[in-house]
C-alpha cells in the first residue's frame, strides 16, 4: 500500500501553523467541498495540501503563465475546471491552451530550436525521452525539485504513487517529465455480439475454433471477416468487422509509430522496448546510447518482412472490412465513431476514448445498454505472426509535464507549481473520473473506482494488472523525436493511395529516417548537440547478412498466417484480477 501524502501528525501541525481564514484558503476550502471529491485524501489533509500550494505561490501571485496540452477530455478539464481553480486558489492565472497533437510536438520543437519561450510548460508526451535526454534542453527534473524548483516542488507529490515514471526517466536516472495522463492502445470489442450463441455456433462452424478474444492476427482477421461477409447486419443495421483511419495526414504516422510494428512482430525482445531494436525498427547495440541505423541493410529492421507485412495488413484491413469512408478519417474522428455502434471490434483503440465511449443512449452512444452500461469490453492488443515472447506488447501514451530551459526561472516554477496541482492527491481521482486516463496507483485502487469498474468495460481491471505497464511508450532509441517522426505519414500515406507497396514505402522511409539521423550524427559529432548520444550508423551491406540472424532483423516468414487463436474474456479478467 503506498503511503500516504503525510502522516496524520503532520496534517494537524501544518493545519494549526497556517491560520485557517486566509480568503485563499476560503477559495480552496469551497473547491474542495463542491468539486474535488472524492479523493485518496481526507479533508483536513486535502486543506493542508491546498495551504502548502497557497503559501509556495505566494512570490507569483498575479502572474500569467501559458501552457499547452492536446486535446483529450483530460486535458478539457484541466483547461476549463483546474486553471479557474488554481487561480482563485494560488492568484496565478494559467493560459492551459489545447491544440492538435502534431501543433504540439512542433511547438515544442521550435522552442527547442529557437531557445523563445513559447510556453511556460507542455503536456508532452513521453515519446519524446530518448530526444529530452539527449539534447538537454528540457529541464531535469530531479535536479530541479533539489534545487532551483526546491521551494515549489510538493511535499506530497510522491512520486513513487506515480505508475509511468519509468518511462519519462531518462538513461541517466533522471526524471525529465512528470505524468499527467496515460492511456493504453488496447483491443476493443462488441462482448454482446461475441456472446451472441448464434455468432459462436456459426463462426466455430466456419472457422474450427472458438469466438473470443484474439490472441494473434490471423484470429482477428478472422473475426473481421465474419462480421462483415457473414453476419453483415444486426437489427437492420449494416455492420462491419473492424475499424481504422488512413487520412493522409500526421496522425497516421503516429498510427504506426505506436507500435503498430511491433504488435506485428518487429523488433527484439526487452521491454518496455527492443533491444537492440525498439518499436520502430531502429537499432541501438545493449549498452550504447547511439542509434546504428533503421535500414535492414544498417541492422534496423523498419523495412523488414515484419514491419511491411504490418503495413500490408493495415492498408488491406482498411480496405475490406472498415465501414466506407474510414480511409478518409484522422485519429479524432476514427475513435468516437465506434459509439455508432456498427463495428465488432477495433484492433487499435485507445483507453483515452473510454470517456466518450460510456455516454449515455440519450447522447447518440450506440454501445451501451438502457442502463448505460457498456456492450463492449477492452481486452489485450493481440500480435501478429513475427511477434516473439518478451517482445514489447503494446503502446501506451504518457502525457507528461515538461518544462524547456530556455523557459525564465520564475515562470518555470508559477507552471510547475501549476503541473503539481494538476496531479495533486487532491485533485486526481476526481480528475481521473472525468478524463480516466490513470496515472495514480492510489488513485486506480480508491473505492470510487471499485464501483464504477463494471461500468467502464475493463479499463479500471487493466490499471490494476501488472500488464499496466508492460504496454509502453516509445523508447530511448528514438534519438529526436519530432524530426523522425513527421517522416513517417507521407510515406504511409502513399501506401493507402496506391502509389506505393507496403515494401516500397517502408523502403523510402527507412532511407529517409537514416539520412537524417546522419544529419544528427553530423551535428553531434562537429558539436556534441546530442552529447555524445547521437546516432552513430553502421556501413550499410547487403541486407542477407542481416536478415534473420541473431538480434538481427526477422527474415520473412513463408507462412504469415498461421491457425487463428483466441482466448475467453472472463479469463482475461481474472488474470488481471488476480
Amino acid at each position: 500500500m503506498k503511503k500516504l501524502w503525510m502522516s496524520t501528525a503532520a496534517v494537524v501541525a501544518l493545519v494549526a501553523f497556517h491560520s485557517p481564514a486566509s480568503a485563499d484558503m476560503a477559495a480552496a476550502e469551497k473547491w474542495i467541498n463542491d468539486e474535488f471529491q472524492p479523493s485518496t485524501l481526507s479533508a483536513d489533509e486535502q486543506k493542508a495540501e491546498m495551504q502548502w500550494f497557497i503559501d509556495a505561490a505566494k512570490p507569483f501571485a498575479g502572474m500569467e503563465i501559458n501552457v499547452l496540452s492536446e486535446g483529450i477530455p483530460t486535458h478539457t478539464y484541466e483547461s476549463t475546471v483546474l486553471t479557474k481553480a488554481f487561480e482563485e486558489i494560488t492568484g496565478i492565472k494559467v493560459n492551459h491552451q489545447i491544440l492538435g497533437e502534431g501543433e504540439v510536438v512542433q511547438a515544442v520543437q521550435t522552442q527547442m530550436q529557437t531557445g523563445r519561450n513559447l510556453y511556460d510548460a507542455y503536456v508532452n508526451d513521453s515519446d519524446l525521452i530518448g530526444t529530452h535526454s539527449r539534447l538537454q534542453l528540457a529541464v531535469n527534473l530531479t535536479d530541479f525539485m533539489a534545487g532551483d524548483g526546491a521551494d515549489v516542488t510538493n511535499p506530497g507529490l510522491d512520486l513513487d504513487d506515480f505508475m509511468g515514471t519509468q518511462f519519462t526517466t531518462g538513461p541517466d536516472g533522471k526524471l525529465y517529465q512528470l505524468p499527467d495522463q496515460q492511456f493504453a492502445n488496447l483491443y476493443w470489442f462488441r462482448k454482446d455480439w461475441f456472446d451472441d450463441q448464434a455468432n459462436k455456433d456459426a463462426f466455430k462452424a466456419k472457422y474450427g475454433y472458438d469466438l473470443g478474444v484474439p490472441v494473434n492476427w490471423s484470429a482477428y482477421e478472422d473475426i473481421a471477416d465474419f462480421f462483415s461477409n457473414d453476419v453483415k447486419e444486426i437489427d437492420g443495421t449494416t455492420i462491419y468487422g473492424h475499424m481504422d483511419y488512413g487520412k493522409r495526414a500526421p496522425d497516421l504516422g503516429w498510427r504506426m509509430t505506436d507500435a503498430w510494428l511491433s504488435m506485428a512482430g518487429t523488433g527484439s525482445k526487452g521491454e518496455p522496448n527492443g533491444v537492440p531494436i525498439d518499436e520502430w525498427g531502429i537499432r541501438m547495440e545493449a549498452g550504447s546510447c547511439n542509434p546504428a541505423g533503421a535500414s535492414v541493410s544498417r541492422g534496423g529492421e523498419t523495412n523488414g518482412p515484419a514491419s511491411v507485412y504490418a503495413i500490408a495488413k493495415w492498408d488491406e484491413w482498411l480496405r475490406k472490412y472498415a465501414p466506407p469512408g474510414a480511409a478518409d478519417y484522422d485519429f479524432y474522428q476514427s475513435l468516437p465513431a465506434l459509439s455508432q455502434g456498427n463495428v465488432a471490434q477495433q484492433i487499435f483503440w485507445y483507453t483515452a476514448f473510454t470517456a466518450d465511449m460510456v455516454k449515455p443512449k440519450s447522447e447518440g452512444n450506440n454501445t451501451v445498454d438502457d442502463a448505460g452500461k457498456p456492450l463492449w469490453r477492452m481486452a489485450p492488443s493481440p500480435h501478429g505472426p513475427y511477434w516473439k515472447e518478451g517482445q514489447k506488447v503494446g503502446y501506451q501514451d504518457v502525457g507528461s509535464w515538461t518544462i524547456l530551459k530556455s523557459t525564465p526561472t520564475d515562470r518555470a516554477k508559477a507552471a510547475w507549481l501549476y503541473a503539481q496541482f494538476a496531479v495533486s492527491k487532491t485533485v486526481d481521482v476526481k480528475k481521473s473520473h472525468v478524463g480516466l486516463t490513470f496515472i495514480r496507483d492510489s488513485t486506480v485502487r480508491h473505492d470510487s473506482f471499485s464501483t464504477r469498474a463494471e461500468n467502464l468495460g475493463g479499463l479500471v481491471e487493466f490499471y490494476r494488472s501488472p500488464d499496466r505497464v508492460r504496454w509502453s511508450p516509445t523508447g530511448i532509441n528514438v534519438p529526436d523525436y519530432p524530426k523522425l517522426a513527421q517522416i513517417w505519414w507521407q510515406q504511409i500515406g502513399d501506401v493507402n493511395s496506391g502509389a506505393f507497396t507496403p515494401q516500397q514505402a517502408m523502403d523510402r522511409l527507412a532511407e529517409e529516417m537514416d539520412i537524417t539521423m546522419a544529419r544528427m550524427q553530423r551535428a553531434d559529432e562537429a558539436g556534441n548537440v546530442y552529447g555524445g548520444c547521437g546516432p552513430r550508423l553502421n556501413d550499410p551491406v547487403d541486407p542477407s547478412e542481416w536478415l534473420g540472424k541473431e538480434d538481427g532483423p526477422k527474415a520473412k516468414l513463408e507462412n504469415e498466417k498461421p491457425q487463428g487463436e483466441t482466448v475467453d474474456y472472463d479469463e482475461l479478467v481474472a488474470r488481471w484480477n488476480q
